[in-house]
């Protein structure tokens, strides 16, 4: 890592806001890329100076150093993938929720792997990656849960409810370190219908399957 990705400018260089939301977004994408494919370490703001074709000075006026410049691209990809579900039943509520992370996850499992080490030493990574991948999902899911148990589906002490989330979730990221492959749809469909739907009292073959 270049010693000038953790230092930033002297405190007297002003920012100035000369990148319009489109040219930010490309270098937001170029940042998350360049995670995906090298990992936290081995990305510098050179690099990203490079893909973009953007003066290195501008990145570092704009956002100081190579953490802030990480932090504001996920705050810009604050995803919302799984809050528009509603299928009116929880059974297929869970089977589309797997279906899209399944569709997502060969992108953001690189992502979640890249940054994981790097965000349990910087606890304002820590709070970005939370917020853009994390925090969304997971309070869709939750919500997901809480209207099966309103439409009396599951009863309201169901014990196997509160994991719900962190089933979905926790497979999506540990099945390529158990297996070397990533959680895609189909595998997420049948985790679901036989680790899930067991543990929340729901019957597969009598709540239908896409």
């Amino acid at each position: 890592m270049s010693s000038h990705d953790s230092v930033q400018e002297p405190a007297h260089t002003p920012r100035r806001s000369k990148i319009t939301p489109e040219r930010a977004q490309e270098l937001y994408t170029a940042v998350l890329d360049l995670l995906r494919e090298s990992g936290y370490e081995s990305l510098t703001m050179e690099g990203v100076a490079s893909r973009t074709r953007c003066g290195k000075s501008t990145l570092y006026r704009q956002w100081g150093s190579k953490p802030e410049l990480v932090v504001a691209a996920l705050h810009s990809t604050r995803q919302m993938l799984l809050s528009h579900i509603d299928t009116g039943t929880l059974a297929g509520d869970l089977r589309e929720a797997a279906r899209v992370i399944g569709a997502r996850s060969g992108r953001d499992t690189p992502l979640m792997h890249a940054l994981s080490h790097a965000a349990l030493q910087s606890p304002e990574l820590l709070c970005a990656l939370r917020e853009a991948l994390v925090l969304p999902e997971l309070a869709a899911i939750d919500a997901m849960v809480r209207r099966g148990k309103e439409r009396g589906e599951i009863t309201e002490d169901n014990a196997g409810a509160e994991f719900v989330s962190a089933q979905l979730l926790g497979v999506m990221r540990a099945r390529p370190l158990l297996e070397a492959k990533i959680a895609d749809e189909a595998y997420l469909t049948r985790f679901v219908e036989s680790a899930v739907f067991p543990s929340l009292g729901l019957d597969p073959a009598t709540t239908g399957s896409r």
